[in-house]
């Protein structure tokens, strides 16, 4: 008997062992997502609606905002691969559908450049949320977010 559970417990260790190879649990600290916490799964292309972890880049906005080492940002895959971004005013489009709006200038003033538009490479995806004041794709110090980021 104690071999069989030893044997559990050793599938079992192994399992997990390379589930956490895969997979991240991540908390959530800003208001941008609507859950507290999520689990990401790496190595694979996201889905729609799926969420996405990211280094954000040392664009200069960034850079203010987060620091010279920004902690990763996790938004959700609005649009995917073939999809096409466009504007409407201030809407942001994707296939059609409205999925955020952008703002002229950050909470201290800075002048917030749009993000791109047109059809979403492949290997990447439109990364949003749908808070109001939410640092994503819609602006260009983000835009797409590509695996090879």
């Amino acid at each position: 008997m104690t071999i069989l559970v030893l044997a559990v417990v050793a599938v079992c260790f192994q399992a997990l062992s390379h589930w956490g190879k895969t997979h991240a649990f991540m908390v959530n600290e800003s208001e941008s997502l609507p859950n507290w916490a999520f689990i990401v799964e790496s190595g694979k292309a996201p889905a729609r609606g799926d969420y996405v972890v990211f280094a954000p880049g040392h664009d200069p906005l960034v850079t203010k905002y987060f620091g010279e080492n920004p902690p990763a940002f996790a938004k959700i895959a609005l649009g995917v691969a073939g999809d096409v971004v466009t504007r409407n005013g201030r809407d942001v489009l994707i296939n059609g559908h409205r999925v955020a709006s952008t703002k002229p200038r950050a909470r201290l003033g800075d002048v917030l450049a749009v993000g791109p538009t047109g059809v979403i490479p492949a290997g990447c995806v439109y990364a949003g949320s749908g808070h109001k004041d939410g640092f994503d794709s819609r602006y260009a110090a983000i835009g797409f977010v590509c695996r090879d980021c």
